[in-house]
C-alpha cells in the first residue's frame, strides 16, 4: 500500500512541502463545507420552505370555500408587499400534472424537493411546482375546490444567499493563504536548491560560485557553512598534496640529474647500463607521482568534441602498432580536455601493453555518455576490480612491473573521471580481456 502511495507523491522537496501545506487546508475546506451544508444551509432552507408552505396553506384555506374577487385583490396586494408573494386565482380551472415541466439546476432541484416536503406536510392539497428556466422565480399551483391558486415567489424566499457569500469568503481566504504559503515555501526551498547545485558542482570538479553563501533557515545555513568549510578543507588538502609531491619530485630530480651526468662520464659497461635503466625508472616513477598529485589541476572546463578526442587517442595507440577499432557517435560536452585525454591515454596505453587489439565504443543516452574500452589481453580477476584503483597497487605476473607502471594509472584515471562527476568500472570484455566502462553525465 505504501508503494502505491509513494508513486503518486511529488519527487521534489518543494512539491512535497506544498502538499503538506495544501492537503490539510483542502481537508479543512471539505470538512467545513460539509458541516456548513449539513448544519446551516440545509436547515435554513428547510425552515424557509416551511414558512412559505405555511403561508400558502393559509391563503389556500382563506379562498377555498369563500372566493370574492374584491377581497382577493386586497389580500393579493398585502401579500405582495409584505411577503413577496404574487398570487392569482384561475376560477373553474383544474390541475393537470402533465401541463407543467420543471426545469431547474441542482440548487433549484434541492430547493424544490425541500419545498415539496413542506407542501406535503402543510398544504395537503394537490399542487405542482414549476421552476421556469433562466428565471429566479418559483411558481406553485394549488388546486382549490373552485379553481387554481397561482403563487409566484423569488427563490431568495426559499434559501439564504449568505451561504454563498460564506463559501466564497472561505475559498478566497484559502487561496490567499495558499499563495502566501507558496511564496514562503519557495523562499525556504531556494537555499536548499542552491546548496544542492553547489554540492553537485563540487562533485563534478567544478568551481563553487563565489556568490554562494549561507542563507535561509538556521538548519540550512548550518548545512551551507559546513559545506563551505568542507570545500575549503578539500581544496586546501589538494593544494598541500600537490605542493608536497611537487617539492619531493623536484628534490628527487636534482640528484637524479647529477647521477645521470656522472654515469655518462663513466663509460658504457653493463653495470652502467643497469644504473641508467634504474634512474630512468625512478624518473618515470617521479613523473607518475606528480601526475597523481596534480589530479585534475586547475584546468577549466570547455565544450569539446569528445569523438575527436577519442580519435586522437586512437591514433596515438596505432602509432604503437596497436589495432584499434572505433565505434563512436558525434558527442560534444563540457569537459577538461587535457585531463580527460590523459585519462584515456592511460587506459588505452594499459590495453596496448597487455593486448593486441583494442575496441573503443561511445554511446550516449538522455542524461549521460558511456565510453567502453576493451582489449583481448589476459584481463583482471573479478576479486581485484576494486583493488586496482588503490594507489600503488600492482597485480600479479599477468600485469606486473616488468611491463611498466607504478600502480598509479587507474587511480589517476579514476580521479579524473570522478572530478567530472562520472563513474569508472571494470568488467570482463566480450573479446576475452578487460573492459573499462566510463559513464560521464551530460
Amino acid at each position: 500500500m505504501s508503494f502505491s502511495i509513494k508513486k503518486f507523491l511529488p519527487n521534489t522537496l518543494y512539491g512535497r512541502s506544498l502538499l503538506i501545506v495544501a492537503l490539510p487546508i483542502l481537508l479543512i475546506q471539505i470538512l467545513m463545507a460539509y458541516v456548513f451544508y449539513d448544519r446551516h444551509w440545509s436547515k435554513m432552507t428547510d425552515r424557509l420552505s416551511f414558512a412559505v408552505a405555511g403561508e400558502i396553506a393559509i391563503i389556500a384555506e382563506r379562498f377555498n370555500d369563500n372566493y370574492n374577487a374584491d377581497d382577493f385583490e386586497a389580500v393579493a396586494r398585502n401579500v405582495s408587499q409584505s411577503l413577496e408573494l404574487l398570487i392569482s386565482y384561475e376560477e373553474g380551472a383544474t390541475l393537470d400534472h402533465k401541463a407543467v415541466e420543471a426545469r431547474s439546476s441542482f440548487r433549484s432541484s434541492y430547493v424544490v424537493r425541500t419545498l415539496q416536503r413542506s407542501m406535503d406536510n402543510e398544504v395537503r392539497r394537490p399542487y405542482i411546482i414549476n421552476v421556469p428556466e433562466k428565471k429566479k422565480w418559483v411558481e406553485v399551483v394549488v388546486a382549490l375546490d373552485g379553481g387554481l391558486l397561482h403563487i409566484s415567489m423569488p427563490e431568495r424566499r426559499l434559501f439564504s444567499s449568505s451561504s454563498y457569500i460564506f463559501l466564497l469568503w472561505m475559498l478566497g481566504i484559502s487561496l490567499i493563504l495558499m499563495g502566501v504559503a507558496v511564496l514562503f515555501m519557495r523562499n525556504q526551498i531556494r537555499p536548499i536548491r542552491r546548496l544542492a547545485v553547489a554540492a553537485e558542482r563540487l562533485g563534478k570538479g567544478q568551481e563553487v560560485p563565489l556568490s554562494f553563501k549561507p542563507e535561509g533557515a538556521r538548519e540550512v545555513r548550518q548545512a551551507a557553512r559546513a559545506f563551505i568549510n568542507m570545500h575549503d578543507r578539500i581544496k586546501r588538502q589538494m593544494q598541500q598534496r600537490t605542493a608536497m609531491l611537487a617539492g619531493v619530485s623536484h628534490d628527487l630530480r636534482t640528484p637524479l640529474t647529477r647521477m645521470k651526468l656522472q654515469l655518462e662520464m663513466l663509460g658504457d659497461g653493463q653495470d652502467i647500463k643497469d644504473l641508467k635503466s634504474d634512474i630512468h625508472d625512478m624518473e618515470r616513477m617521479v613523473d607518475a607521482y606528480l601526475d597523481f598529485a596534480r589530479g585534475e589541476g586547475q584546468e577549466q572546463r570547455e565544450v569539446i568534441d569528445l569523438t575527436g578526442l577519442l580519435e586522437r587517442c586512437a591514433d596515438k595507440a596505432r602509432r604503437q602498432n596497436a589495432q584499434v577499432e572505433l565505434d563512436v557517435v558525434p558527442v560534444s560536452m563540457s569537459l577538461k580536455p587535457l585531463a580527460l585525454e590523459r585519462c584515456i591515454d592511460n587506459l588505452i596505453g594499459n590495453a596496448v601493453q597487455y593486448g593486441k587489439n583494442i575496441w573503443i565504443s561511445l554511446h550516449y543516452a538522455e542524461d549521460d555518455v558511456s565510453l567502453v574500452i576493451e582489449d583481448d589481453g589476459p584481463g583482471v580477476a573479478e576479486d581485484k576490480y576494486d583493488e586496482v584503483f588503490k594507489p600503488f597497487f600492482r597485480l600479479d605476473s599477468s600485469r606486473n612491473v616488468a611491463k611498466g607502471g607504478v600502480g598509479l594509472g587507474l587511480p589517476i584515471a579514476q580521479d579524473i573521471i570522478h572530478s567530472h562527476g562520472g563513474e569508472i568500472s571494470l568488467g570482463k570484455s566480450t573479446h576475452g580481456g578487460l573492459s573499462v566502462t566510463i559513464v560521464l553525465p551530460l
